[in-house]
């Protein structure tokens, strides 16, 4: 949704004298305060009380002073709780008051005062070009009057910050940004520090207006930080502009935290703008996850609040809000023939009160619908009198034009006019993630581009009919892809506070876990660690940088660095899956049918194979899950290599390079039996191995840690201690968070066995435990010098959060797209003794060391007894987990 209409203003009055009138001078303080900390509906009592206390009758010059102030104050408070046309009542007559002062400044001063007031009042309602106007004519009167007068400076601060956010929502950066220094200055010169912390909230709503994401949320942090200690209530509306910033990125569930935690104090607080805002900003965010009832609901319940504001630009928004998520509906359930006629006639109204962006995008919703129903000429000519984006134009909308002007090229047959919009709207998605902070930063913003990618793929793979048509094909994969793991990562920077934040969080996480054992609450702890990871994402969001980013791998780049290697490239834009398969130099499609059977499979191969972790299954219980995971293990091989799938001539005995998408990231690739033995390596993108493959390993140790509570006889260290006699040991005591980070950073390898616990619903905050508590994912991905090689011998940290394009982003993930070159790590959950074998294993055939350790004959079959020869990490894992490939679901992600 743009941001060119207003967030919260401030009330322009601060302190006044008021000879004998002292009580309503004392109730207008106090008043002034209590709406100053977000609580319009307490002030609008004070006032009224304010209003009694002065004689109706009373000429002196003092008397109607202070009632000229006490009425400019109700005008806006009252106009907060719910009435502005009471609002602008009461501003009238303070207006009527003014005017019949004598001329001097103190008249001036009033003037201005009542004008400025009733600008933000406008302004707050949307109607920006009138509130300019005042704002331009009362700050000239209120700077005289600052200068002849007893006017209180924090009275034309405030004015003048209160244009700078009219500025903001008539899309004009740079006058409000001007606005907003002036306001610091004179903060910072007169001790005016809430007022400070307001200017500098509003900095950040210019930063995000110009699509500087990562610079807002800085600015954002710093504000509410200060908001906390000065006006606690004024923090909902900080997290209100957090969460559209985070919309921006496509941080969905991120947004919707801030906003279930602001949403409770709103309602409490009757601030009914803010209130609207972020049930509009919450319905937003449902959007983007799929919840469309509740968009719905909360759409039209800000419709509402705006309607009996007054608010009537709002309220247009809240309906387009509401209209979106019906139309989104109508166009995925595959069922009706919705009409075009209600966005029709919305966006007419979005465009009588000046809301041009909001009013194209309601007219390209309406393009959709009329495409729906098969009115091409209908659509096309509506999409022709859509304006052309203004300067700002917020990033969904500009794709979405994009994809409307694609479909209607489709709907005339023009193929390839709707690749090239496909392709100039990521070039545009591609512009604005270069700008982003933090790898979750970078990686939301693909959200927006789901439908534009599944077009451009979908549209591909229906016309495929050649290896011509293949590389087409893998092109477009390679495109639309979230392509994270093509920027190089840039040093990050240090922050004691995000450090003190993590570690509170690590103590806090350990707690969690030691309280879960004891079978105490944990509700409040919870709350806390909640807390606290959201600190840290926000604090890492300006403090990570991704620097330039690589071009996305063209297919005779992606033919020439396989060399002797293949390539599988899956793809599943609509109903069926297909791959795409890169081998000697040719490109092939392979189509597989149905994808959810595939999916489906995948899904309860994962299943039984955690069932079969643990070491000391009882033997019933292990054979009949064993039985369960080889029948589907069987049937998910047969899917994809067996008669109707991918032939196997076309793989040959290739080392195998492969790129899966959504649930198929959880698949064990060197444990199904067309692949058993050969050296498969998993990246997120065919770019993204490109990358990796360029690593150049530095020359630092090899360093080995052992986490706690692991049994000594199931872990691998004592053996690799042999295998590796110059390395780095952190055991024990030793096995600190900050001793590994420190021996990580530039290390050659890195190999540390320790519990893990992937975090599905923030992959940054998967963890390692060590000996003062987790290792996160989100501390690795910060390394200035991250390790080449790295393998966690652990459950499951290869498992990712899977982000919209398809892309992962978990431990492993965040090692990768650091610069790690090989990452070595479990999809499944995986049992100590297995884990330990397995990477013994692993390690010495890497080394060329071929003599087993005694305890692991039993379980070598001849295959493992042969002499080895030093290999790829790709071959070496695959050798190591051929033995039992249905306990030792490892895969390698990167290059090996």
């Amino acid at each position: 949704m743009s941001q060119r209409l207003s967030k919260g203003g401030t009330a322009a009055d601060s302190t006044t004298s008021g000879n004998g009138v002292a009580a309503a001078a004392d109730l207008r303080g106090k008043a002034v305060e209590v709406a100053a900390a977000g609580r319009p509906a307490e002030a609008v009592k004070l006032l009224q009380l304010a209003l009694q206390a002065l004689p109706v009758d009373d000429t002196d010059v003092h008397a109607v002073t202070m009632r000229i102030r006490v009425l400019v104050s109700l005008g806006y408070t009252e106009a907060e709780a719910g009435s502005v046309p009471g609002g602008l009542a009461h501003l009238g007559t303070a207006n009527a008051l003014a005017s019949g002062l004598s001329g001097g400044p103190r008249r001036a001063g009033m003037l201005g005062l009542v004008d400025s007031q009733r600008a933000l009042v406008l302004h707050r309602t949307g109607r920006t070009a009138e509130a300019l106007e005042l704002f331009d004519r009362a700050i000239p009167l209120l700077e005289g009057a600052l200068t002849d007068s007893d006017l209180d400076p924090e009275v034309l601060a405030r004015v003048i910050m209160n244009r700078g956010l009219t500025h903001i929502a008539d899309g004009k950066p740079g006058p409000a940004e001007a606005d907003m220094h002036r306001v610091i200055a004179l903060a910072d010169e007169h001790g005016l520090s809430r007022l400070r912390a307001k200017a500098q909230g509003n900095l950040g709503d210019i930063a995000q207006l110009t699509g500087d994401v990562p610079v807002a949320l800085d600015h954002y942090q710093n504000a509410e930080r200060a908001f906390r200690d000065l006006a606690p209530g004024l923090v909902p509306r900080t997290q209100i502009d957090l969460a559209r910033a985070l919309l921006t990125a496509g941080l969905a569930e991120d947004a919707a935290r801030y906003l279930d935690e602001a949403l409770p104090s709103l309602r409490e607080q009757k601030v009914s703008q803010d209130l609207a805002e972020a049930e509009i900003a919450r319905a937003a965010a449902a959007l983007l996850e799929g919840d469309l009832t509740m968009a719905k609901k909360l759409a039209e319940s800000a419709r509402r609040r705006f309607v009996k504001r007054g608010s009537e630009s709002w309220a247009e928004v809240a309906a387009l809000t509401k209209v979106r998520a019906e139309v989104t509906a109508a166009l995925s359930d595959g069922s009706g023939r919705p009409a075009a006629a209600a966005p029709t006639r919305l966006a007419e109204r979005l465009s009588a009160v000046g809301l041009t962006d909001e009013a194209a995008l309601a007219r390209m919703l309406a393009v959709r619908l009329l495409l729906r129903r098969g009115q091409v000429d209908a659509a096309a000519q509506l999409l022709d009198e859509v304006p052309q984006p203004s300067r700002i134009e917020p990033i969904d909308h500009k794709v979405m034009r994009r994809l409307c002007r694609a479909e209607v090229a489709l709907a005339h047959g023009q193929k390839r006019t709707a690749l090239a919009q496909a392709k100039a709207g990521f070039d545009e998605l591609g512009a604005v993630r270069d700008r982003m902070g933090g790898l979750d930063l970078v990686c939301g913003t693909a959200v927006h581009g789901i439908e534009l990618g599944r077009l451009a793929v979908g549209l591909v793979l229906d016309d495929a009919r050649s290896d011509a048509d293949a590389r087409r094909v893998l092109s477009w994969q390679e495109r639309t892809r979230a392509q994270v793991y093509r920027y190089e990562p840039l040093p990050a920077i240090d922050d004691p506070e995000l450090a003190s934040r993590v570690t509170e969080l690590r103590t806090v996480l350990r707690t969690v876990q030691q309280a879960r054992l004891e079978r105490r609450a944990v509700t409040h702890l919870e709350r806390r660690s909640a807390a606290l990871q959201r600190e840290v994402s926000r604090l890492g969001w300006h403090t990570s940088h991704w620097g330039r980013p690589r071009p996305v791998a063209a297919p005779a780049e992606i033919i020439e660095r396989l060399g002797d290697r293949a390539l599988i490239s899956f793809a599943g834009p609509d109903r069926d899956l297909a791959a795409v398969i890169v081998s000697g130099g040719r490109t092939k499609l392979v189509r597989l049918g149905p994808k959810e059977a595939v999916l489906e499979i995948a899904r309860q191969l994962h299943a039984d194979l955690d069932a079969l972790a643990p070491d000391e299954l009882i033997e019933p219980l292990r054979q009949a899950v064993s039985q369960s995971a080889l029948r589907r293990i069987t049937t998910l091989d047969d899917l994809l290599f067996g008669e109707h799938g991918i032939p196997a001539d076309l793989l040959g005995d290739r080392e195998l390079v492969v790129v899966p998408f959504g649930g198929l990231y959880s698949v064990p690739w060197e444990s199904l039996p067309s692949l058993r033995g050969r050296a498969v390596s998993v990246a997120p993108s065919a770019t993204a191995w490109i990358s990796a493959d360029e690593v150049v390993p530095a020359d630092g140790p090899v360093v080995l840690v052992r986490g706690p509570d692991l049994p000594t006889s199931a872990t691998e260290l004592d053996q690799l201690r042999e295998v590796y006699p110059e390395a780095i040991v952190l055991d024990g005591a030793e096995a600190t968070t900050a001793a590994v980070l420190s021996a990580m950073d530039g290390a050659k390898l890195v190999h540390i066995a320790a519990h893990g616990t992937h975090e599905a619903a923030n992959a940054m905050f998967s963890r390692l435990e060590l000996h003062d508590g987790g290792l996160l994912a989100h501390e690795v991905a910060r390394l200035r010098r991250p390790p080449a090689h790295i393998v966690l011998g652990a459950c499951e940290l290869a498992l990712s959060h899977i982000r919209p394009g398809d892309e992962p982003l978990g431990f492993a993930g965040a090692m990768l797209a650091s610069g790690s070159r090989t990452v070595v790590a479990a999809v499944n959950r995986v049992g100590h003794r297995s884990a330990a074998l397995t990477m013994t294993d692993y390690h010495r055939r890497l080394t060329n060391q071929p003599d087993l350790a005694a305890d692991l004959a039993d379980t070598m079959t001849d295959y493992h007894r042969r002499v080895a020869s030093g290999v790829s990490p790709a071959r070496a894992l695959a050798e190591a987990t051929a033995a039992d490939p249905l306990r030792r679901p490892f895969i390698l992600l990167g290059a090996g």
